[in-house]
C-alpha cells in the first residue's frame, strides 16, 4: 500500500447538505456548487451523493468541469457555469446542456451569435469587483436578457464569512436594487450568505465550501480523513540531524516513522516543523522538512510502529491546518493530491 488513502464520507456530505437546505428556509432551493473537482473530493461521486441527498441544481467553474459532471449526472438535473460563455465554449455548452452565467456585454454577444436559442443565466457585479456585470452594462442589456431563455440571476458576497462587515448589506442592498421585480429566479449566498439569515437567501442558494466540512460551517460534520503509509521506522540519537539542510536535530533520543506524501500531494511546505499527525487519539508532530514524497514523524509516543498515519481526522480538519500556515481550508481541500487513493464511504 504505497498511496495515501483519502476516506470521504459520502453520509456526512449529505448530511452537511441537508442542514444547509433546512437553514435556507422553506421556499428556497439549495443547490450545490462542486467546482474544482469536488473540492478536491471528485465530482462525480459528490454529485451524485447530493443528488440522491436531494440537490437538484449543481455549479461549476468552467464548461469543462460541466461536461464531466454532466457524465456523471445524467441529462436532466441543471448545471451552471460560473465562468459564463468562453471563447470555444459553444459545442460544450450545447452537447452537454450547460448554463452558463454571463458575466459581461461581450459573453452575452457571443452566446447570442452561437446558441441563440439556448438557456442561459447572468451574473451581476454588486461591488466585488471580480465577475459580473456592472449596473451600467445590465441597465442597457437587462430587460432584453430577462425576456430571453434566461434561468437565473445572481451575484456573490464578498465577505460572507464575516458576519458584521458592512459590505454583506452593502451587497445585499444593491442585488435588490439591480434585481427587485423580475420574475427570474435569483441567487446571491453560497455557504456564508446561508448563515447570514433569509433576507440573502433569495430562491437558490449555492453552498460550497460547506458541505465539504470547512469554515465558515462550523457545524458541518467532517468529510475527509487522510491517511498516509509509514514506509519506514527508525530511531535516532540524540544531537543527529533529520531530513533536508539538517534543519531538524533530535533533542534526545527518539523513534521517527518516514510517510508516503509531501508538498507533490498537497501537503504544503510551509509545514516544515509545524504539522502533526494523528495515531489515533495520540499526536505525532512533523520533524525536518517537508520534502516532495516524504514527510519525518516523531512516533516516540507510540507504543508500536504504526502502519498509518493520520493528517486529516476526527482531531484535525481542513481549517486547522490552514491556520498554521496562514490560508484557508479551502486551499487545503483543493490542493489534495491526486496520488491519493479515493475511498467512498
Amino acid at each position: 500500500m504505497g498511496n495515501a488513502q483519502l476516506h470521504i464520507d459520502l453520509s456526512a456530505l449529505q448530511s452537511n447538505w441537508t442542514a444547509l437546505n433546512a437553514a435556507s428556509g422553506a421556499g428556497v432551493e439549495t443547490a450545490a456548487t462542486v467546482k474544482a473537482n469536488g473540492y478536491g473530493l471528485g465530482a462525480g461521486p459528490v454529485a451524485t451523493a447530493l443528488a440522491k441527498a436531494g440537490a437538484r441544481r449543481f455549479f461549476v467553474a468552467i464548461a469543462e468541469e460541466g461536461v464531466a459532471l454532466r457524465a456523471a449526472l445524467g441529462p436532466d438535473l441543471p448545471i451552471h457555469v460560473y465562468g459564463g460563455h468562453m471563447q470555444g465554449d459553444a459545442a460544450l455548452l450545447r452537447d452537454a446542456n450547460l448554463c452558463p452565467m454571463l458575466n459581461a456585454p461581450e459573453q452575452v454577444q457571443r452566446h447570442r451569435a452561437a446558441l441563440p436559442d439556448h438557456p442561459y443565466g447572468v451574473q451581476l457585479d454588486t461591488g466585488m469587483n471580480r465577475l459580473g456585470m456592472e449596473a451600467a452594462d445590465w441597465a442597457a442589456l437587462g430587460p432584453d436578457l430577462l425576456a430571453g431563455p434566461c434561468q437565473l440571476v445572481m451575484s456573490h458576497l464578498a465577505c460572507a464569512d464575516e458576519p458584521d462587515h458592512p459590505m454583506n448589506a452593502q451587497q445585499l442592498a444593491e442585488f435588490r436594487r439591480m434585481t427587485d421585480g423580475i420574475a427570474v429566479a435569483r441567487s446571491l449566498s453560497a455557504t456564508g450568505g446561508v448563515l447570514l439569515g433569509r433576507e440573502y437567501h433569495f430562491d437558490i442558494t449555492r453552498p460550497g465550501i460547506g458541505l465539504y466540512g470547512g469554515q465558515p460551517y462550523g457545524a458541518a460534520r467532517p468529510v475527509v480523513r487522510l491517511s498516509i503509509p509509514v514506509i519506514q521506522t527508525r530511531d535516532v540519537r540524540q544531537g543527529e540531524t533529520v531530513g533536508y539542510g539538517n534543519s531538524y536535530t533530535a533533542p534526545r533520543d527518539m523513534r521517527l516513522a518516514t510517510i508516503a506524501a509531501g508538498y507533490a500531494d498537497g501537503i504544503h511546505r510551509a509545514l516544515s516543523g509545524k504539522a502533526t499527525l494523528w495515531h489515533g487519539t495520540t499526536a505525532c508532530p512533523l520533524v525536518g522538512r517537508v520534502s516532495m514524497d516524504l514527510l519525518t514523524i516523531d512516533v516516540s509516543a507510540l507504543e508500536a510502529a504504526p502502519q498509518t498515519l493520520d493528517l486529516l481526522c476526527a482531531h484535525q480538519g481542513v481549517d486547522d491546518i490552514a491556520d498554521q500556515i496562514g490560508t484557508i481550508g479551502y486551499e487545503i481541500l483543493t490542493s489534495l493530491g491526486q496520488r491519493y487513493t479515493r475511498i467512498y464511504i
